[in-house]
């Protein structure tokens, strides 16, 4: 019966460090680059809309040690969605040193995700004398595909960005209407004052002619 109990056990432990394991390789796109393995992907997972994530890259060598030597300048990364994507960012090792923070191996871009979607992700540069070429998209079965954060916010539930963007786009074009409606009255109203004063002008010069003209004529003939 202990036997039993045992063997459970054992395979209960070889399966949860079987998971632990291969749920992290699900997270990022591994790529043999040459003699190096390059994994790619998010830092955070759930990928949320506004939320302050970073391109992870981390790169071990052929006998799976970390390579902890590379500089900001040695790898790259252009990240894209939809038609956008960003200018080239520096993806910065983590690890440092000289006070033995941070993580072997493992370099970062930060990046805040402004909108919901996939993203893919170009990263470009050399490790070591190596050249890197590798680009990776988001979905079931690579990394997170970006999602809005209102399903996990407690208590009050804060409006989308993409909600709020409409909303401002909205509110600029009702006022640029709204401006070009009071400069189109105002210019109306200008013509209108504008031509009130020439016609009272003229009208003017007509009334003047006419007393002019009636005080001649009464006036005395001489014998």
């Amino acid at each position: 019966m202990n036997r039993s109990v045992r063997a459970a056990a054992a395979i209960a432990t070889a399966v949860g460090l079987a998971i632990s394991v291969v749920a992290p390789a699900t997270a990022h796109v591994v790529k043999q680059v040459g003699p190096y393995s390059v994994a790619i992907g998010w830092l955070h997972e759930p990928t949320y809309v506004g939320e302050e994530n970073a391109v992870q890259v981390v790169v071990k060598d052929k006998s799976g040690n970390p390579v902890s030597d590379l500089s900001a300048d040695d790898m790259k990364v252009v990240v894209s969605s939809g038609n956008l994507q960003s200018d080239p960012m520096s993806l910065v090792p983590t690890f440092d040193a000289d006070t033995g923070l941070g993580i072997r191996g493992d370099y970062e871009a930060t990046i805040i995700p402004t909108a919901p979607g996939d993203y893919t992700f170009h990263v470009a540069g050399t490790i070591h004398a190596q050249a890197i070429d590798e680009t990776v998209a988001s979905s079931e079965s690579t990394f997170d595909t970006v999602v809005e954060s209102v399903p996990v916010q407690f208590p009050s539930k804060l409006p989308a960005l993409g909600d709020i963007s409409t909303r401002l786009a909205r509110i600029d074009a009702r006022i640029a209407t709204d401006r070009t409606n009071t400069d189109a009255t105002a210019e109306a109203a200008t013509r209108a004052l504008i031509a009130g004063i020439v016609i009272g002008g003229l009208g003017l010069v007509v009334g003047t002619a006419a007393l002019f003209l009636s005080i001649r004529n009464r006036r005395p003939s001489s014998a």
